[in-house]
C-alpha cells in the first residue's frame, strides 16, 4: 500500500509541475536584497504601514509638527503610486513632548503609539487613538493603564494582525537587562490588555532588546539591540553597532526561539535598527546611521536551491528527494520560514518561479571575468576586491566560467572588505579552482581562519575553519591540486561543517561555535599571508551565500 502512495505523491508533483499550478496560499522562504533609501522620507523613521499599503506613519522631529517628535502618514492612492507628503496628525494626537512608535491595527482603526506628553505612569507610556473610518480624523489618546504600563520607560509596541497581542519594550524590574521585550495578551480584540509577560530569556538578555514587530503571520519577530543605551556594549555576535534580530516561533501558541542575527546584506559597522516587514511580506524597512535615512531592503524568495541563478528540475528534484521530510534547505512555505514539512505548500511556492532567471541572490560574487586593472569586481555592487600583485595575470577566456585570474604561488592575492562573522548564521562558499600545491589556500580570512584550501600532506581539500575551544579541521579524501578544474565549496549550518568537490559532498562533521573574525576575506593566500600559503594555479567564480546552498 505505500508503495502505491507513493506513486500516486510522485506523479501529483510531476502533473504539478507540468501545469505550473500557481497557488498564493504559500509564500517563499526568503533572503534580503541590497537596501536603498526610502523616498522621499529623510532622517525620519517608519513606523509602520497600513495593511491595505496606502498609509505610512514614521515619526520626525522635523519643522510643522506640535514639538518635540511627533507622528506624521504619507499617503497615496494606490500601491503602484508615489508616496505624497508627510501630513502631521495634528494637536489632538501630537503633544508638546515626544509622540513615536507607532504601529497601526490590521484593520486600520486603531493606532498604538509611545509617547512623554501626555501624562501617564512613567517615562514613556503606551497610547492608544481611534478612528471609526479610514477617512475619518484619529481621536484624542487614551493611555492602555497602570496593568500595562509602569513606572519605568514602556513603549516601542507592535500589535499583531490578530489585535491580540501587543508587543513592547520596556525597562521595569523583572526583565534581563537594561531593557527587554514583553508582551501583554488578551483573548479578544473586545477584552482589556492582560498583565505583560516578559517573553524571557531565550529572545532576551544582558544587553538591550528593543524595537520589537512581527511579520504579518506572526511567526517572525524582529528586534534590535542596542550599542548605546545604559552604556552597554552590543549583543554579541553583530556586526557592528545596532543590529537587527529575528526570533521564530512554529505556532502562534509555541515560544520563540534562539534569536539570528539577520546577517552583513541588512546590518554594517553602523547602527541598523527599528525594523518593520510591510504587511505584504515583500519589504523590510529599517532605519540606518550609514545614511541617516530609512532603508528598505526587497525580501527575496529563496527557491534556487542549488544557487545557479535559475529554477529548474535540478531545484525540483532536491524538492522531492525530501518529501514529507524536515528538511530546512528546501522547506519554503508558508511564510516566513516554512512549517517543517516539505509538501504541496512548498512545492507551490517552486511552481511561481519555474524556469525564471532570478536575481543576483549571493551575498558576493567575484566572477573574475577581467581583462586588466587591480580590481575584482563584486557582481553584487557592494565589495569589489583588490589584486595585490605588481602585475595582475587575467585570463579572458581560459577560465571555467569565462574569465579567471592566475596566481603565482609567491604573493599575488586578491583582499576584499569584511564580508560576513562565520561565527554568525549559515553561510556557503564556492569557487572553482585550478593546480595549487599542498598546503595552498584558495580562501581565507584576515584575523580568522582559512576557509578553504589543500590540506598540507596530499592536496585533499580541507577546512580551517573550526570551532573556538578544541576544534578541528576538516580534511576530506578528495584531490584538488591534480591540475584540473574542480569546483570547491564549504557550507556551515551553525552545527555542522560540509565540504563539496565537483557537485558531490565529501566530508562532513559536527563542529558549532565557528571561531569569529571581522577580518576582510584574502582569495588566493593564507589567513596571515604565509609563505608557502599562496595558490599556484587559477581561480574563477567565487561565490558566498549568507545561508546553506546545496549544488
Amino acid at each position: 500500500m505505500k508503495r502505491v502512495y507513493d506513486s500516486k505523491i510522485t506523479l501529483l508533483l510531476l502533473a504539478f509541475v507540468a501545469l505550473l499550478l500557481t497557488t498564493v496560499s504559500a509564500k517563499a522562504d526568503f533572503t534580503f536584497g541590497t537596501p536603498v533609501k526610502v523616498e522621499p522620507v529623510f532622517y525620519d523613521c517608519i513606523d509602520c504601514l497600513s495593511y491595505d499599503g496606502l498609509e505610512m506613519y514614521i515619526y520626525s522631529g522635523r519643522s510643522g509638527g506640535q514639538g518635540g517628535l511627533d507622528l506624521w502618514v504619507l499617503r497615496r492612492a494606490s500601491i503602484d503610486d508615489d508616496w505624497g507628503p508627510p501630513e502631521n496628525l495634528g494637536p489632538v494626537v501630537n503633544s508638546s513632548q515626544d509622540d513615536e512608535h507607532a504601529s497601526i491595527s490590521a484593520d486600520g482603526l486603531v493606532l498604538y503609539f509611545t509617547s512623554n506628553g501626555h501624562g501617564g505612569y512613567g517615562m514613556n507610556d503606551i497610547y492608544m487613538t481611534t478612528r471609526t473610518t479610514k477617512n475619518d480624523p484619529w481621536g484624542p489618546p487614551v493611555n492602555l493603564g497602570a496593568k500595562v504600563n509602569s513606572s519605568a520607560s514602556d513603549g516601542e509596541m507592535w500589535v499583531s494582525t490578530d489585535g491580540l497581542e501587543l508587543y513592547f519594550k520596556s525597562d521595569r524590574l523583572g526583565g534581563y537587562g537594561a531593557g527587554d521585550v514583553w508582551v501583554t495578551r488578551r483573548a479578544t480584540e473586545k477584552d482589556p490588555w492582560g498583565e505583560p509577560v516578559n517573553i524571557g530569556p531565550v529572545v532576551n538578555s544582558a544587553y538591550e532588546e528593543r524595537y520589537p514587530s512581527l511579520s504579518p503571520d506572526g511567526l517572525l519577530q524582529l528586534f534590535s539591540d542596542c550599542y548605546h543605551c545604559a552604556s552597554r556594549p552590543p549583543r554579541p555576535g553583530g556586526y557592528g553597532g545596532d543590529d537587527i534580530w529575528m526570533t521564530r516561533r512554529a505556532s502562534l501558541s509555541d515560544p520563540w526561539q534562539a534569536p539570528v542575527n539577520l546577517g552583513p546584506k541588512i546590518n554594517g559597522p553602523s547602527d541598523d535598527y527599528q525594523p518593520r516587514i510591510s504587511p505584504d511580506g515583500r519589504t523590510l524597512y529599517f532605519f540606518s546611521s550609514r545614511t541617516y535615512t530609512p532603508l528598505e531592503a526587497p525580501i527575496i524568495p529563496v527557491v534556487d536551491f542549488n544557487g545557479d541563478g535559475i529554477v529548474n528540475m535540478k531545484d525540483f528534484s532536491m524538492l522531492a528527494q525530501y518529501w514529507r521530510q524536515n528538511e530546512p534547505s528546501v522547506d519554503i512555505g508558508p511564510m516566513p520560514w516554512g512549517d517543517g514539512i516539505v509538501d504541496m505548500r512548498d512545492l507551490s511556492v517552486l511552481a511561481q518561479y519555474w524556469v525564471t532567471e532570478l536575481p543576483e541572490m549571493a551575498l558576493a560574487h567575484w566572477k573574475l571575468d577581467e581583462t586588466e586593472g587591480w580590481v575584482a569586481r563584486d557582481s553584487t555592487g557592494t565589495r569589489d576586491g583588490i589584486v595585490m600583485t605588481v602585475h595582475p595575470l587575467w585570463l579572458p577566456t581560459e577560465g571555467k566560467v569565462n574569465g579567471a585570474l592566475e596566481f603565482d604561488g609567491a604573493d599575488d592575492y586578491v583582499s576584499t572588505l569584511f564580508l560576513l562573522n562565520p561565527a554568525v548564521g549559515p553561510f556557503s562558499i564556492f569557487a572553482w579552482v585550478k593546480g595549487g600545491s599542498p598546503g595552498q589556500v584558495i580562501i581565507s580570512q584576515k584575523g580568522g581562519a582559512d576557509w578553504l584550501c589543500a590540506d598540507p600532506s596530499e592536496g585533499n581539500l580541507m577546512t580551517g575553519l573550526k570551532a573556538a575551544d578544541q576544534g578541528q579541521a576538516l580534511i576530506s579524501h578528495s584531490v584538488i591540486t591534480d591540475g584540473q578544474w574542480h569546483k570547491v565549496g564549504l557550507s556551515c549550518d551553525g552545527s555542522n561543517r560540509i565540504l563539496y568537490v565537483d557537485y558531490a559532498e565529501v566530508a562532513k562533521d559536527t563542529q558549532a561555535g565557528l571561531t569569529g573574525s571581522q577580518g576582510g576575506l584574502q582569495i588566493g593566500a593564507g589567513k596571515g599571508l604565509e609563505a608557502g600559503s599562496f595558490w599556484t594555479g587559477l581561480i574563477d567564480d567565487v561565490q558566498i551565500y549568507d545561508r546553506v546552498i546545496k549544488p
